[in-house]
């Protein structure tokens, strides 16, 4: 079975999310996704998978959430993407993608639910 978490090392959540599915013996695919920012079409495909909207999936207490007013209405789908793209520490983590779904793995123990 194939997995893969975007992952970020400072986050607990992710530590946790990552021993949980190494515990279950699988050995996943690590995306640092501050260092490997997913693409708009890639990061699109992610959010269609787990059924949200952009901000269903930021950080709104990260200053630059707020700092590029991304609560503004007004603003599309592609843009906030962009915006996510363009500054990856908005994306809301961890996300783990496994053949049984995909979803933003909080409570880390949410990845159980996809091993």
């Amino acid at each position: 079975m194939s997995i893969k978490i975007y992952y970020n090392g400072k986050c607990s959540k992710c530590r946790d999310a990552l021993a949980l599915i190494k515990a279950s013996g699988q050995e996943p695919e690590i995306v640092e996704y501050l260092k490997d920012v997913p693409s708009p079409d890639e990061l699109s495909d992610l959010l269609n998978r787990m059924g949200l909207e952009p901000r269903q999936a930021m950080r709104p207490d990260e200053d630059i959430y707020k700092s590029l007013n991304l609560d503004d209405p007004s603003l599309s789908r592609e843009q906030l993407i962009t915006a996510m793209t363009e500054n990856p520490i908005l994306i809301q983590r961890p996300i783990v993608v496994t053949p049984k779904g995909t979803a933003i793995c909080r409570p880390a123990e949410d990845v159980k639910k996809l091993l």
